[in-house]
């Protein structure tokens, strides 16, 4: 691994200037290294940080790799990582035309990991520094204390899905961790919705009339005391109870675990504390995959397209483009489906289509030559960048328009009987099908909180907040040997398991698609029922009682 040559420096030098024309924004220092394909093989585990700290599963991960190398050897373009300053890698053997390309879809990826709002805990970390810094504590730690660093790794690597990202990352848009509640934000979030309970078409009034008043600079609250006089009574209840900010598991084993409060067991807290920064660290980039590479394929296109440097390259450029932004018929690519939504987008705000009097309409032929000429595509687009993660993302814009355009549809799976083959037929080509077949792709782990009312006694008790998605069985065990060491205690995990046991027969349903059709012709998957279940661990054993 070695730093470009000047040369090639010089390219991503003017590449950065032409990025910035077109409204891409970046640091100006960025670092890019040289690697082979066995290179990336060693990089990969350790997320392309070559300063992470050492533990067993990389090293069997990087045999895996060259071992799969060898028998499908791949040759990737590049690796962009989220570091200040940005580092990013380049095979080998790149062609200058196609360094060009790969440059415009690097600085997108920089764009995106230094403007996106899920990435602000980021902004401020020089991510290789802090991880040599932690490498080297471990890598002290493990020569005094052997192969129990690596089990405190292990156990607290079993949980770094459940970190509180979203808690975590409002606590640094707020500063510090606990915002006063406003009277506008009582009444919006709380009392209309949860204590009157007014219907949809209420609230949104109320919303229209508070913004009116703020125009005017009328008191509103003078007219929302007059019509609900109980109101600045439950505001005053409301301000002056104070809740304990939440914690997710680790957080709570790291301050309240009696095992590691012992003297002998302190060191272990560094140890856990660096795999849950580092998680934490990784949480963005993995909700934020469609979104990310489609951007950055959307302006490579844009910028390569219009550069100079591709003159005599255009037949190599379509090839090379395809193979990243082809759009399959069975499957998901990110590139192709977060690019093409941006176009989307950007067409959608041009034309001024994100509008009531354009969903209003109801004749096709209108809605197709539907164009206000706002030209607003370009910022709006940037703005969607700023303010999403992919399941707003998704959630927001893929709609039946942009279905009915690429041909999408949701494929389903069903045997021949005849010669006992799968059979792969449309399923449907509703975009709310299609949107919801994206989202139950998306990185999405269980909500595993503490329950602090039925934590006593010495016992952690953790509530599974289910959303119809059962824990995944095979993992249910090791992780709760990992929290009950840490713990130092028994601990409970509450959650919900179909009521028979023949439910989970994959002939009739796909947990993690449960709305999804069996894949036998005419059967649907029957209705599950759930019940509640406690899982205990106690002595490293597991045992499950029914509630």
């Amino acid at each position: 691994m070695e730093l470009v040559s000047q040369h090639v420096k010089g390219i991503m030098e003017e590449c950065k200037i032409r990025a910035r024309d077109a409204g891409l924004r970046f640091d100006d220092e960025t670092l890019e290294y040289i690697v082979t394909n066995r290179d990336l093989i060693e990089l990969s585990p350790k997320m392309m940080i070559p300063t992470l700290y050492d533990y067993w599963v990389h090293d069997v991960r990087v045999l895996s790799g060259k071992g799969m190398y060898e028998a499908y050897p791949s040759n990737p373009f590049e690796t962009v990582v989220n570091t200040r300053p940005a580092i990013s890698y380049y095979n080998d053997n790149n062609p200058d035309w196609l360094n060009v390309m790969i440059f415009y879809h690097v600085l997108a990826h920089i764009d995106f990991f230094q403007n996106n709002l899920f990435y602000k805990n980021t902004w401020d970390i020089d991510l290789a520094g802090q991880a040599l810094a932690d490498k080297r504590l471990i890598a002290r730690l493990r020569s005094e204390k052997g192969r129990w660093v690596d089990y405190v790794i292990e156990f607290a690597r079993g949980m770094d899905n459940l970190t509180g990202f979203h808690r975590d990352l409002n606590r640094t848009f707020l500063k510090t961790g606990s915002k006063k509640l406003t009277r506008t934000d009582f009444y919006f979030d709380v009392f209309l919705q949860k204590i009157i309970s007014v219907p949809q078409h209420e609230y949104v009034k109320e919303i229209s009339r508070y913004n009116q008043c703020q125009k005017d600079n009328v008191d509103f609250f003078s007219q929302v005391t007059g019509k609900y006089p109980e109101f600045n009574e439950l505001f005053r209840k409301e301000t002056a109870q104070k809740s304990p900010p939440q914690m997710d598991i680790m957080e709570y084993i790291l301050r309240y675990s009696p095992f590691l409060r012992k003297e002998e067991n302190e060191w272990m807290k560094s140890v856990i504390h660096i795999v849950r920064t580092t998680s934490l660290y990784f949480q963005p980039q993995i909700r934020t995959k469609i979104m990310n590479e489609g951007w950055a394929s959307f302006w490579h296109e844009k910028l390569f397209m219009a550069d100079d440097r591709i003159s005599g390259h255009e037949t190599d450029y379509a090839k090379v483009n395809a193979s990243v932004t082809a759009m399959p018929k069975v499957g998901l690519n990110p590139y192709a489906l977060g690019m093409r939504l941006f176009e989307h987008i950007h067409e959608m705000e041009d034309k001024g289509r994100y509008s009531f009097a354009y969903f209003l309409l109801k004749d096709a032929v209108l809605k197709k030559k539907y164009d206000q000429h706002k030209n607003t595509g370009q910022s709006f687009i940037f703005k969607v960048r700023e303010d999403m993660n992919d399941f707003t993302f998704i959630n927001c814009f893929l709609e039946q328009a942009f279905v009915d355009r690429h041909k999408l549809f949701v494929a389903g799976k069903r045997i021949n009987n005849q010669n006992m083959t799968w059979q792969y037929y449309i399923q449907s080509k509703k975009a709310d099908d299609y949107k919801q077949m994206v989202i139950n792709t998306l990185y999405h782990p269980p909500d595993i909180r503490i329950d602090a009312e039925k934590t006593k006694d010495g016992i952690l008790y953790l509530g599974h907040r289910f959303e119809n998605k059962p824990l995944k069985q095979d993992f249910i065990e090791n992780t709760m040997i990992g929290i009950e060491f840490l713990w130092g205690g028994p601990v409970h995990l509450e959650t919900s398991e179909p009521k028979s046991a023949n439910q989970l027969d994959p002939r009739y349903t796909n947990f993690w698609d449960p709305s999804a059709q069996g894949p036998f012709p005419d059967t649907t998957a029957p209705p599950i029922e759930w019940q509640r279940v406690r899982y205990i661990i106690k002595d490293r054993k597991l045992h499950k009682q029914e509630l």
